[in-house]
């Protein structure tokens, strides 16, 4: 099961973020569980200096942008 953790405090660019991970997820057929990481400190365990990020099983892929599905995809893939 893959762990994805989209770390940011919560803003409007951080919800687009997880709603565009899950069906890169789910379009892969894998099992994934979404984690929201919004307290500041968990971010700064992060090294995340600009939000949102994505983080693959603990390992930060995307920082500070939303990307399209298609990109997360390929990312997981």
């Amino acid at each position: 099961m893959i762990k994805l953790q989209v770390v940011g405090t919560g803003c409007t660019k951080c919800q687009q973020l997880a709603e565009s991970a899950k069906p890169a997820a789910d379009a892969l057929g894998i099992e994934y569980t979404i984690e929201k990481v919004t307290d500041i400190n968990e971010i700064m365990k992060f090294g995340v200096m600009m939000t949102p990020a994505l983080a693959v099983d603990g390992e930060v892929k995307i920082v500070g942008k939303v990307p399209e599905p298609g990109t997360i995809k390929d990312m997981l893939a």
